[in-house]
């Protein structure tokens, strides 16, 4: 587990219901979540699409909660001020997809926004390392992107602690998100190989209590 850090837990909007976005951001704040997390998906980078700034306004009109947007999407830097503009508080995009790393750090920086890189599960995570000073969180996903719904990758166990290893010599306070398969079973493995922010879509929003369903996870 990470000494020190509270574990989290951000309900992803992509498992909501979409006829109704801002009843469902308003119904997660009111189960006690910590933030939300908007995957945005560009039809190029993952094979699906989603939403866009727009639609991250309309969600931020409903809720108080902390709005995480996760870019899955080629060249993202193209959109930082569009999502901080909708009310995005920090943003999350893929070392795999930024043409210069450093350069997009420092553009959502002087957008006065919290800043994330993502790592997809083939990527190691000394793709990632020479940023773990500038960032305040590190996405290990733990599923392909690009679709809800999928199993849980069990190797990316051995990712997640790597990373924790790192992150206790670089940036003791760095956030450690994981995305994909997230359930009772996985929740607990994942924070006891270091993560501390759990993403989950299907087991919070189909639940017929969320409120519990994020204490379980939560531990």
């Amino acid at each position: 587990m990470a000494e020190g850090l509270k574990v989290k837990i951000a309900p992803s909007i992509l498992a909501a219901d979409f006829g109704k976005l801002g009843f469902e951001a308003k119904r997660a704040e009111d189960a006690g979540a910590d933030l939300l997390h908007v995957d945005v998906m560009d039809g190029h980078f993952v094979p699906n699409l989603t939403i866009g700034p727009d639609v991250v306004r309309a969600i931020r009109k409903w809720t108080s909660l902390s709005l995480n947007v996760h870019l899955m999407i080629e060249n993202p830097e193209r959109f930082f001020r569009s999502f901080s503009e909708a009310g995005a508080d920090s943003v999350v995009f893929h070392v795999e997809a930024a043409e210069d790393v450093s350069r997009a750090i420092k553009a959502l920086r002087r957008l006065g926004m919290g800043c994330g890189l993502s790592l997809n599960p083939e990527t190691p995570v000394e793709a990632v390392l020479d940023y773990l000073e500038d960032i305040d969180l590190l996405l290990v996903m733990t599923v392909h992107p690009g679709f809800g719904g999928q199993e849980f990758i069990p190797e990316s166990l051995g990712r997640i602690k790597r990373a924790r290893e790192e992150a206790r010599a670089r940036n003791p306070s760095l956030d450690i998100e994981v995305d994909g398969g997230i359930n009772r079973e996985t929740a607990r493995m994942v924070v006891a190989a270091g993560a501390n922010v759990l993403v989950a879509g299907t087991a919070l929003f189909r639940s017929e209590n969320m409120a519990e369903a994020i204490g379980i996870l939560r531990g």
